[in-house]
């Protein structure tokens, strides 16, 4: 029996109508712009700078309808990231009556993960080991005490970030300010039996 195969999310132009979303939205002074290249994916060139805010995004626009990776169990990167360590967030649209409509800057599911120092590091991140987030804030109950659970079925936006804060809220040990170039080659998306191999 054939196993299935990874498939491609986002590579080349595939990445148009992503953009940049950075620190200056909550007072801080770090820029940044993305390009797309239809050779290389994306890429942002830019400046971190730590004070006031510390992080620089590139994020999806908003998918509609909302991306079904229900057959898969991770993601996977390519990404030349100059040995900073980065997050990778998914916002999913709301299954629990609207309740994480209520939490000011949304609930996300985010990982996060190591690059190499030079080069293109390729990274997997498996859907069972996103944890819930709220402004780098771990979060365990939502509301009227809903316990939050990961939708693979329901992805409505990606944003991929370099932040002083790790995923659990506290100092990430990756982080580095000043000049930043990284470039992400694509995303594929996962099925379970690949993770196996």
């Amino acid at each position: 029996m054939t196993q299935p195969e990874s498939r491609q999310l986002f590579a080349g132009a595939g990445f148009a109508g992503w953009h940049a979303l950075n620190d200056p939205i909550m007072g801080g002074r770090s820029s940044g712009q993305v390009q797309i290249h239809s050779d290389q994916g994306l890429t942002f060139v830019g400046e971190v700078v730590e004070q006031g805010g510390g992080f620089i995004s590139a994020r999806s626009p908003q998918l509609s309808p909302p991306l079904d990776l229900s057959a898969d169990a991770a993601l996977q990167l390519e990404i030349a990231g100059e040995g900073r360590r980065f997050k990778l967030a998914l916002a999913c649209s709301d299954g629990v009556g609207g309740l994480t409509n209520l939490i000011p800057g949304g609930l996300r599911w985010v990982s996060e993960f190591a690059t190499q120092a030079q080069g293109f590091t390729t990274v997997t991140l498996p859907f069972d080991q996103l944890s819930a987030s709220v402004r780098a804030q771990p979060v365990q109950a939502l509301p009227l005490g809903y316990l939050p659970r990961f939708d693979p079925s329901r992805i409505t936006r990606l944003q991929l970030l370099h932040s002083k804060f790790d995923d659990q809220g506290g100092l990430n040990q990756g982080f580095r300010p000043g000049p930043i170039h990284l470039v992400l080659r694509q995303i594929r998306s996962v099925p379970a039996a690949s993770l196996l191999e």
